[in-house]
């Protein structure tokens, strides 16, 4: 099957191009937003904890979309759920665009929150096509792209917030569904051939995953690596602000450097996983991230007060994961390819629900004074074990199809 795609003349580069965009849906909506939450509270009259909902909604329903849509597309297809969470991510920006109370915006916002069929499954339609190391190639290359989204949404968001007011920002995003839609339409072929698991069966499958130790291994590994990145986001703005003496302008830029870090992991899991294997890369960009934030730990211990010992360092947290987060996608996906999208989705679940949790001790870790040292030890910690779990998983035995 995945022979018969690879063959078509010119269909490989639509092909990734569409996964792209697809990946890039759910970030995008996450970031676009943030820099016009005040002007949301505005203009609603409501309170600003209120309208950060947006943002907790959107990360817990799109955990437990996860859940649905992996299993879904294993016995339905690959194409249609694409469709359908494209299709209802479109009328939830809509809903958000023209909300008339922070209520609707709300309710918005769960609507939207169907395009994490697009990032869970733009990793098992990579898993369908290619074989186990090159998936983890094809993934890294795919995510590349797909970070360019969480470094520049931000800006553009704030930006057609300046010009045109917050409901600009979800225009865009109206518009960018309406595009990966389209894409999914023209440029996606079906690549689940074994549409054929009833609900018994489903429920089965759930219960081999669980009983297999690399799976367990391997989820926690991206699962913990992905905590050490939401754990800065959570406590980092207080540590910019309390301690830095940093403006959100300066924030943003220096943030930046996270993003390049995440690029460059990604490039290099594009590069070398399929050639060195997926434990080597797990195992080596587990040990940056612990280099990264001991780095950082260690700057401030020592009375250092300038942002690149807290941004510099996080940019090896950046490269760190995106060596970590392909291969060990590669991996879990790899374990039941007739399972691959029950197995992307718990893994996302996983990682959006261990992210949120990472970001609540950051916060507490950070403290409202923000302590540089406070976070970065709850970083490093976050760190070591990940790197614990990673030199488990590595050594454990898998069996691959």
């Amino acid at each position: 099957m995945s022979q018969a795609i690879l063959s078509r003349p010119g269909a490989v580069r639509p092909l990734l191009a569409t996964l792209v965009v697809l990946a890039a849906v759910s970030p995008l909506a996450i970031n676009m937003f943030m820099p016009s939450m005040p002007s949301i509270a505005d203009d609603f009259d409501a309170s600003y904890p209120t309208v950060q909902l947006g943002l907790s909604l959107y990360l817990v329903f799109m955990a437990i979309l996860q859940l649905v849509a992996g299993p879904v597309s294993d016995r339905v297809g690959r194409r249609p759920v694409l469709i359908v969470g494209m299709g209802i991510f479109v009328i939830g920006s809509i809903v958000c665009t023209l909300a008339p109370t922070v209520e609707i915006f709300l309710i918005g916002r769960v609507i939207q929150t169907a395009s994490a069929a697009g990032l869970v499954l733009s990793r098992t339609i990579i898993r369908d096509i290619y074989p186990r190391e090159k998936s983890a190639s094809m993934i890294g290359y795919m995510v590349m792209g797909m970070a360019v989204a969480p470094m520049i949404a931000p800006a553009i968001g704030g930006l057609a917030d300046e010009l045109a007011g917050w409901r600009a920002a979800f225009i865009l995003l109206t518009l960018f569904g309406v595009i990966a839609l389209f894409a999914t339409l023209f440029f996606l072929p079906e690549t689940n051939m074994s549409r054929s698991q009833g609900a018994r069966a489903q429920i089965a499958t759930w219960g081999v995953l669980a009983r297999m130790p690399a799976f367990w291994l391997y989820a926690m590994t991206a699962t913990l690596a992905t905590s050490v990145f939401f754990g800065f986001l959570g406590g980092a703005p207080a540590v910019s602000d309390g301690f830095l003496g940093q403006t959100p302008f300066e924030y943003g830029l220096w943030f930046a450097l996270c993003a390049l870090g995440y690029l460059i992991g990604n490039f290099l899991s594009g590069r070398f996983s399929q050639r060195r294997g997926i434990e080597p890369m797990v195992r080596d960009g587990s040990l940056i991230t612990v280099a990264g934030t001991l780095l950082s730990l260690t700057l401030f211990a020592l009375g250092s007060g300038h942002p690149a010992s807290l941004f510099v360092p996080l940019m090896l947290i950046g490269i760190g994961n995106g060596l970590v987060l392909p291969n060990t996608t590669a991996a879990v996906i790899s374990l039941r390819p007739d399972a691959s999208g029950a197995a992307s989705g718990l893994l996302g679940a996983m990682q959006i629900g261990g992210g949120a949790i990472a970001s609540i001790i950051g916060a507490h870790a950070a403290g409202s004074h923000g302590s540089a040292t406070g976070l970065t030890a709850a970083l490093s910690t976050m760190a070591l074990a990940a790197l614990v779990v990673a030199l488990i998983a590595v050594r454990t035995p898998t069996n691959t199809a």
